[in-house]
């Protein structure tokens, strides 16, 4: 008999500890739900800070900026009063050449804000045995020679199926920065004239 008060004791605290939990997971998810279309103004701009600070905001903007939040440099001089307001590093000319260059492969990643594109291996068709995988960095927002690197990779395939490392021609990458640069001075061109 004792046995049995002792499971039942243990069965309610069980019970107990189960229900307090569902609670605090209705809580939660109300806590959160109840949040849902609360528009809030934005706090007003601190008033810290010396004047070299605000000089520095009004010539070079926020992290937030004042336009829209992302924006690509186009390499073109700003004009009285054109802040940074949020942009990146990354020109976009080189960007979209970059994209339009690789295009026939697959993107494993593309990283706008740190300028990485990472692509997939890319088996061609006309060497079955073989894989190449690229890796393009926009280092700068000018449209400049030492703005891009190209780093290729290449694997090819051994007598058991495997994939192994190999050497890739060192003038691959060469071609296929000196193609995005090329291809983006196309595009700047054309953005110019139209």
């Amino acid at each position: 008999m004792r046995v049995d008060t002792m499971e039942t004791r243990k069965s309610m605290t069980q019970n107990s500890v189960a229900s307090r939990g569902r609670w605090l997971i209705l809580a939660a998810v109300l806590a959160v739900t109840a949040c849902e279309g609360v528009e809030s103004e934005p706090p007003p701009p601190a008033q810290a800070g010396d004047s070299r600070d605000w000089s520095f905001r009004e010539n070079f903007g926020t992290i937030a900026g004042d336009g829209p939040l992302i924006s690509f440099s186009t390499d073109r001089a700003r004009g009285p009063g054109e802040g940074v307001g949020g942009g990146i590093g990354v020109n976009a000319f080189l960007w979209e050449a970059t994209l339009d260059t690789i295009n026939f492969m697959p993107l494993a990643s593309a990283d706008p804000f740190g300028g990485l594109i990472i692509t997939d291996w890319f088996q061609p068709a006309t060497t079955p045995g073989e894989r190449v995988k690229l890796h393009v960095q926009i280092r700068d927002a000018a449209l400049r020679a030492d703005s891009v690197s190209v780093s290729v990779f290449r694997q090819q395939r051994d007598a058991a199926g495997d994939w192994l490392d190999a050497p890739a021609d060192a003038t691959t990458s060469r071609e296929i920065e000196d193609h995005i640069l090329t291809r983006a001075r196309e595009l700047r061109v054309a953005s110019s004239a139209g």
